[in-house]
């Protein structure tokens, strides 16, 4: 029988108004993008919404197809992107990666909970120090973080001091060797109330839709 989550797990519309408190992408301001397979925009002060998966979570074969589909997608879509395109390509290729990884393909090793609390640990330990967490959760073969990174700390250093840690101890209970983690980082910068509103649900809701006991997971909220 699969756990439903906890009430402590579960946001009230009371707490809606907390997301006032929150700065937003701004189009007007300064935007530094780069770009490996996919695009990373940066905004100082700006909360973000990423996904880091284990190395062995998505079949080959279905990422060369889609490698393929989005590059030639981008090609017929150079940034900046208009609203619309940008929702385009999350339905094409952020939505279709999330569906394949709740799907539970690979070794899904974080289905042990000793595992799973190396992660939980690593994304606390800096907590309210370098960045704030709004809501998070360990799924068996991914990430997902709703986080504001703090002025002087940079997105991608964090995500990289919490994959090399977790790798590290993971390899060491495991007495595995080589790849925890797939090198690139899904990143997403949260645009407006109703989007941080729509990820902070969708990292709580997570787990009862993929079908994933409640004990193979490390989730919290906070949002005061």
């Amino acid at each position: 029988m699969i756990e439903q989550p906890s009430s402590s797990l579960r946001l009230q519309t009371s707490q809606l108004n907390i997301f006032d408190d929150f700065t937003y992408f701004d189009p007007r301001a300064d935007i530094d993008i780069s770009r490996r397979n996919l695009p990373h925009w940066r905004q100082e002060g700006r909360t973000y919404f990423v996904t880091f998966r284990l190395h062995d979570s998505l079949p080959q074969e279905k990422l060369a197809a889609l490698k393929k589909a989005r590059g030639e997608w981008l090609d017929s879509h150079p940034e900046p992107w208009l609203p619309e395109q940008r929702q385009e390509y999350r339905a094409l290729f952020s939505e279709k990666i999330q569906q394949w990884l709740d799907a539970g393909h690979g070794s899904c090793i974080l289905q042990d909970t000793a595992l799973s609390q190396i992660v939980a640990s690593a994304l606390k330990h800096f907590d309210d120090q370098r960045y704030d967490l709004v809501a998070w959760v360990v799924m068996p073969n991914h990430v997902h973080v709703l986080l504001t990174p703090r002025p002087g700390f940079d997105l991608g250093k964090i995500l990289h001091s919490w994959k090399s840690f977790s790798a590290h101890e993971i390899n060491k209970m495991t007495g595995r060797k080589g790849e925890v983690w797939q090198h690139e980082t899904y990143d997403h910068i949260v645009r407006d109330p109703d989007s941080l509103w729509h990820f902070a649900k969708y990292i709580v809701d997570n787990p009862r839709q993929a079908g994933v006991q409640v004990d193979q997971i490390e989730s919290r909220i906070k949002l005061t």
